[in-house]
């Protein structure tokens, strides 16, 4: 299994029951997947670079999860069918070499 990143941001319309709903949502996905969430950031509300569906701001959450390399274009597919969902940032983390 190989390491991702993911960056999402929410409506910012949504209260922090519904968000906290969201990002479960997202992490019973992952396991359904057969992946895990190593750690969930919380980074908060911020003000966008610019206007995403008429939205100015953006709750922001951030993930490093695990995942089988064939389960990531699937789950990535369900990431765009929610509607909460204002943009996401999905990336693999490199291992960086020691020496």
């Amino acid at each position: 299994m190989k390491t991702y990143e993911l960056l999402t941001i929410f409506k910012p319309n949504l209260d922090a029951e519904e968000i906290d709903k969201a990002v479960e949502r997202i992490s019973a996905s992952i396991v359904e997947f057969g992946g895990n969430v190593s750690s969930t950031d919380k980074i908060g509300r911020k003000k966008l670079a610019y206007e995403i569906q008429n939205f100015r701001d953006g709750f922001f959450i951030s993930m490093v999860l695990s995942l089988p390399a064939e389960n990531v274009a699937e789950f990535r597919r369900q990431l765009r069918l929610n509607d909460n969902i204002l943009r996401t940032m999905f990336m693999e983390t490199s291992v960086k070499a020691s020496v």
